[in-house]
């Protein structure tokens, strides 16, 4: 049982809402893991946006482009040219000191301007014409020793179909693999558009040209390495880099989780799990074009090819294979192999290792943990400052590897795991916050007056239940004679009902009114208090505010049931108030049993204000104040000092004061006659001249405010004959001992 009880306890303190995120967590790392189409494309577009911001700037530019562009068509005829054109345009290249040739060209079947072909389609030939036109060697031929004179690499394409059955003869480039099986990582075309055999077996490598787009139709990943037609082939552009090494074989590394790298001697390039590299992207580079017919006029500048590697490929309206990427909205797709080409050579391809996606959940998890553990100990503006240091420090992590180790790291699910976790913890904590905001509108509504519990309820953290200390003021009221108003309606209880709901009404509503917390209704009686559960820095200011709020508007409630018994003929009984207000250190919270509880104050200056609201008869004031509170509102306020007394039960004495208006009755000579009056009388009695004090009280009761002052005198006469006859000791200090509660 202890342990259940244990266990429930911290599942409390633990909290749903943090549970709930604790699963949610779990899914989200499964939806990494799973890596959905809309998760990779935000992932994408955030790669794609640092190489708008920073694209690669070109130190060095290996690689030249031969375009058979509109200028080289109007100059050389349509397209397809001759192969001895082409054939010359290879020499002129190889002349020129091209250290590689590539075609972005499929050449998959002969020339029909063939010697052989010609004798054949032309009429009209003479037999002579005929013979020595078939013992011409073929333009194919003449291609073929082109190509075999230098270093040419020829391009094939993949298909979605196949075309036809596949020579097994034909050259093949050389594999190494180390890891495991890489080829069903690879991606795989079903079919194969090779070049004819006479030209396939002159080249001195082979490579695919295909670039394969992602979803949204932009180039970002270029496979290094595929299958097509069950032929597992390098791209154009590695094998041209695997030509310049002068090497047989290329180095496939791989492992569970799919190729790491694809090397050849000296150069090892990694890529994803596909084999796929990412193209760390320039701006477009007109400058590294030339026309092929200024290469077959012999006007380009020599050094646009000696020592680069050279992408035969076209430009021209029709023939144009164009290619969309993060920087350029198209592009031919020959340029796309040169950027590739370009990053390989000057090392500054971009990468994304398969640790990265293990590195991004577990710091999606351990954020997420960080934010389900921390997020309900603090408040939304400590979470919003924490959120945006999160945000910063993984946006910064991830552009810090991007710019300086050329790593690409996601920082968007770890973000948006954790920021969707933040989101359903603000969701749980309003829906909780409701709920307590609900129970604190019933639990104060019938207390505080609805602008404070709107208050309450929006700032439920001002609350604090279960006890706490502070300073507080407290009143207590009462109705004078209520015993003899409630035996005029001994035989019309609802009329009693009715009149005591009457005057607690107005009451009631003058102690809320002024921020005033009702604590009980005792019968005709009140108890309140002020500074809690909401902070108050005038409490003692509104409490007697209040308690003048309150003669008012039982002088009100008077005049009309005054108004009323003279219309009904009934016999009229005026209500009489006495309040009682102390101010000092209480303790307040939620008190009473496991069943039912109120929020309740207790204290010695409690007992205080109770007492002085049962002596506020004996002194003929209403209003009756203890010191502390007299002497916080003594400039606000018509103050007038009434005795120094030692309430039953304490053992430090307290000056009293009556409340006699508000600032302006201060001012006025009716109320300075009566603090002057009271002042000397005081003074008499306190010093134990008792026939000095007697004389005041005569000059007191001969005066224009005799009224207001005529119990005080009968008092204070009382007591000064009562201490004529047997003074007071010897260290009497003034004060004045009740003798009852």
């Amino acid at each position: 049982m202890k342990r259940m009880r244990r266990v429930k306890r911290l599942a409390q303190r633990f909290g749903w809402a943090r549970a709930f995120c604790v699963v949610l967590l779990l899914g989200l790392a499964l939806l990494r893991i799973a890596d959905p189409p809309a998760i990779e494309e935000l992932r994408l577009r955030v790669f794609d946006t640092y190489q708008v911001i920073q694209p690669r700037l070109k130190t060095a530019k290996p690689v030249t482009i031969v375009d058979i562009d509109e200028k080289s068509l109007a100059r050389y005829g349509q397209w397809p040219w001759p192969r001895t054109r082409i054939a010359e345009l290879v020499t002129r290249l190889n002349q020129l000191g091209a250290v590689v040739t590539g075609f972005d060209i499929v050449f998959p079947e002969p020339d029909r301007l063939n010697p052989a072909l010609a004798a054949e389609s032309f009429t009209g030939l003479d037999d002579e014409t005929r013979i020595r036109l078939k013992a011409l060697p073929s333009n194919d031929q003449v291609l073929a020793d082109a190509i075999r004179r230098g270093r040419v690499v020829l391009g094939e394409s993949g298909l979605p179909y196949i075309v036809s059955e596949l020579d097994k003869s034909l050259p093949l480039t050389g594999l190494a693999m180390l890891g495991g099986d890489p080829q069903p990582f690879m991606l795989a075309f079903p079919g194969l558009i090779r070049n004819i055999d006479l030209l396939e077996k002159a080249a001195m490598g082979r490579g695919l040209f295909t670039i394969s787009q992602e979803r949204d139709g932009l180039v970002r990943r270029v496979p290094v390495m595929m299958q097509a037609q069950g032929i597992v082939m390098p791209s154009l552009s590695f094998e041209m880099l695997r030509a310049i090494t002068g090497t047989d074989t290329i180095l496939i590394k791989s492992d569970r989780a799919g190729i790491k790298s694809i090397a050849v001697k000296g150069l090892e390039i990694p890529t994803d799990s596909e084999g796929r590299i990412w193209v760390h992207f320039a701006k477009r580079d007109p400058s590294i074009y030339v026309s092929a017919s200024d290469v077959l006029d012999g006007t380009v500048q020599p050094g646009m090819i000696a020592r680069h590697l050279v992408l035969i490929g076209t430009s021209a309206v029709g023939l144009l294979d164009t290619k969309t990427t993060p920087l350029d909205a198209v592009i031919p797709g020959v340029e796309v192999h040169a950027q590739v080409l370009e990053s390989a050579l000057t090392k500054t391809v971009l990468s994304q290792p398969a640790y990265t996606r293990g590195a991004e959940l577990c710091i999606a998890i351990i954020l997420g943990i960080i934010v389900i553990w921390l997020a309900p100990m603090f408040g939304p503006v400590t979470l919003v400052i924490m959120g945006a240091v999160f945000a910063a420090l993984l946006a910064g992590t991830s552009w810090y590897f991007y710019t300086q180790h050329r790593l690409l790291i996601d920082f968007t699910y770890p973000l948006l795991s954790t920021t969707l976790i933040y989101l359903t913890l603000i969701f749980s904590n309003f829906v909780r916050e409701q709920a307590q905001r609900r129970r604190i509108r019933s639990a104060f509504s019938q207390y505080l007056s609805p602008a404070l519990v709107a208050q309450l309820a929006q700032s439920p953290e001002k609350l604090v239940l279960g006890g706490e200390e502070r300073e507080m003021t407290i009143m207590f009221s009462d109705v004078r004679g209520f015993t003899t108003i409630s035996e005029s309606y001994k035989h019309d209880p609802h009329g009693l009902t009715t009149l005591m709901n009457r005057f607690l009404t107005p009451l009631t509503n003058a102690i809320l009114d002024r921020k005033g917390t009702i604590d009980k209704y005792m019968g005709d009686a009140i108890m309140a208090f002020w500074n809690a559960p909401l902070d108050d820095d005038q409490h003692q200011i509104n409490a007697c505010h209040a308690a003048l709020d309150m003669l008012d508007r039982i002088d009100a409630l008077n005049r009309l049931r005054q108004t009323e018994a003279e219309n009904g003929g009934h016999v009229y009984i005026p209500i009489n108030v006495g309040i009682g207000l102390n101010t000092g250190i209480c303790v307040v919270g939620n008190m009473g049993s496991d069943l039912r509880f109120d929020y309740s104050v207790l204290g010695d200056s409690v007992n205080l204000a109770s007492r002085l609201e049962g002596q506020s008869k004996e002194y003929g004031f209403p209003i009756i104040v203890g010191s502390k509170t007299a002497l916080a509102v003594k400039d606000k306020f018509a103050i007038l000092e009434l005795d120094f007394i030692m309430v039953k039960g304490k053992k430090e004495p307290e000056v009293i004061y009556a409340i006699a208006g508000r600032e302006d009755v201060t001012h006025s000579e009716r109320f300075q006659t009566l603090r002057n009056l009271t002042i000397e009388m005081l003074a008499c009695y306190r010093s134990r001249d008792w026939d000095g004090a007697l004389y005041a009280v005569e000059r007191g009761r001969n005066s224009d405010v005799a009224n207001a002052l005529e119990k005080l005198y009968d008092l204070y006469e009382k007591r000064i004959r009562a201490y004529q006859e047997t003074p007071p000791p010897a260290d009497w200090n003034g004060s004045f001992a009740l003798l009852t509660k």
